[in-house]
């Protein structure tokens, strides 16, 4: 991470690097909850890599202060789905998944899965989950904003069919399922998927073709994604 980045006092997502603005609910947080000062430097990015310094100014403007950085997406780009949980679990793991560093995120609708959604209830959670991606990559100084996706079963997700997903970012053979005696983890399989807790069936395990091991004890859905992500996370940067 850019040292810049680190030291900003804040860090936003703006629709032009060029003559940056902050959204209305972004100006709240930066002057009513963190309090910021005028003069405080906030980095400001556009989600895609570009990011750039700023001043906070009064009335909440941004003065423009410093070059534009373009930052490359990280490769390989890391991609967790996990099975829906109950409750705030998927805001949670959401959360956290942004901040360790994943790429992706893909929502997925197992077989053994518990939580459904329909059409209605899948867009207004999707949207809730993508806001919680943003916040985290403002709090974790992110340039590029996560991509979540979703919910798809784990043969679209495998194929990189149905919501949204690109044929060309998940092949079959980047694709894992966690699962107790798989391989180690390893950047060769990018794409981890969770299960949900009564496990995955037969058939979905065929489609993966794959699977890799997050340890001797079977975990809950949030402990595994973080665990998976870590994981491959660590690698990635050692290879940097």
């Amino acid at each position: 991470m850019n040292p810049a980045l680190r030291r900003s006092a804040a860090h936003a997502f703006v629709a032009s690097l060029a003559d940056p603005v902050l959204e209305p609910d972004d100006l709240h947080h930066l002057a009513r909850v963190l309090r910021l000062r005028d003069g405080e430097a906030v980095s400001v990015s556009n989600g895609t890599g570009s990011w750039r310094l700023c001043r906070f100014a009064g009335g909440g403007e941004l003065v423009v202060d410093g070059e534009i950085f373009v930052e490359p997406e990280p490769s390989p780009p890391i991609t967790i789905g996990f099975a829906v949980p109950k409750g705030e679990r998927p805001e949670w793991i959401v959360q956290k998944l942004t901040e360790i560093g994943v790429d992706r995120i893909i929502l997925l609708d197992a077989a053994h899965g518990i939580v459904r959604w329909d059409a209605e209830r899948a867009a207004r959670n999707v949207a809730r989950l993508t806001k919680v991606a943003r916040e985290a990559a403002m709090q974790s100084r992110r340039v590029h904003l996560v991509e979540l996706l979703g919910p798809v079963t784990v043969a679209e997700a495998v194929a990189g069919a149905g919501g949204g997903l690109n044929a060309q970012v998940n092949m079959p053979s980047s694709v894992a399922l966690a699962e107790p005696g798989g391989a180690p983890i390893d950047l060769a399989r990018p794409t981890i998927l969770i299960g949900p807790e009564g496990g995955w069936t037969a058939a979905e395990v065929s489609q993966a073709g794959a699977t890799v091991s997050l340890g001797p004890t079977i975990l809950r859905v949030e402990t595994a994604a973080i665990v998976a992500a870590a994981q491959l996370a660590m690698q990635r940067d050692a290879g940097r």
